[in-house]
């Protein structure tokens, strides 16, 4: 299943429409919760594809019936640009345990590059529903390298990767390697750099969230 936030005209685009702009991102604190509103908006979509049973509720009147989730996924997300996208599932999902997933991408002499991962902190997740939440989608090289080492390790109950923006090269790469994933996204955009950055995208989520590193 592939879900795109933007093909439906709603207030988030006013988030998107700030995190793209130039000058709107020099506002750190606006940039990063621009990146927490996209992911309060997705995880609310994701909520809907959960499982839910039946509660009574004892209000001062009476009783209420409410259907509840029946399931509290797991959140995944790759350090430093996830971070405030992450919040705003935690916002969403406030009981949900988290893992987190250091990686970078290590370039060689040719300018090619593979992406290595240092460290993974996580939860029991064998039979688990897990929400994977990155930044940015650009080749999907790091994304299906992280859902192949926990799903080498557990058995998930259900996958679901978000994105605040991808490239229509990492959808593809991710639905061609992570068939039974669900992906999650705010934009999709046709163009990369040979760097591997999302033309037009938005730069580095990183650096405008937190500043540049060295």
């Amino acid at each position: 299943m592939l879900f795109i936030l933007n093909n439906i005209n709603s207030v988030c685009n006013q988030y998107l429409a700030e995190l793209r702009d130039a000058e709107t991102q020099l506002d750190r604190m606006r940039f990063r919760r621009n990146l927490e509103r996209i992911g309060e908006a997705l995880a609310y979509e994701i909520s809907k594809k959960l499982k839910y049973n039946a509660v009574e509720v004892q209000t001062p009147l009476g009783i209420a019936q409410i259907n509840v989730p029946a399931e509290i996924p797991v959140l995944c997300t790759i350090l430093r640009a996830g971070l405030p996208f992450h919040q705003g599932f935690m916002n969403m999902f406030d009981k949900s345990p988290s893992a987190f997933v250091t990686a970078h991408r290590k370039t060689k002499k040719t300018g090619s590059f593979i992406i290595q991962i240092e460290h993974i902190s996580t939860p029991n997740l064998e039979g688990k529903t897990l929400i994977l939440i990155d930044t940015m989608l650009a080749t999907g090289q790091s994304v299906v390298q992280v859902c192949k080492e926990l799903l080498g390790q557990y058995k998930l109950a259900d996958l679901h990767i978000a994105a605040v923006i991808a490239s229509t090269e990492g959808v593809e790469h991710v639905r061609a390697n992570l068939p039974m994933a669900n992906l999650w996204i705010g934009a999709i955009d046709e163009e990369m750099t040979t760097k591997s950055f999302i033309v037009p995208g938005l730069g580095d989520a990183g650096d405008l969230a937190f500043g540049e590193k060295v």
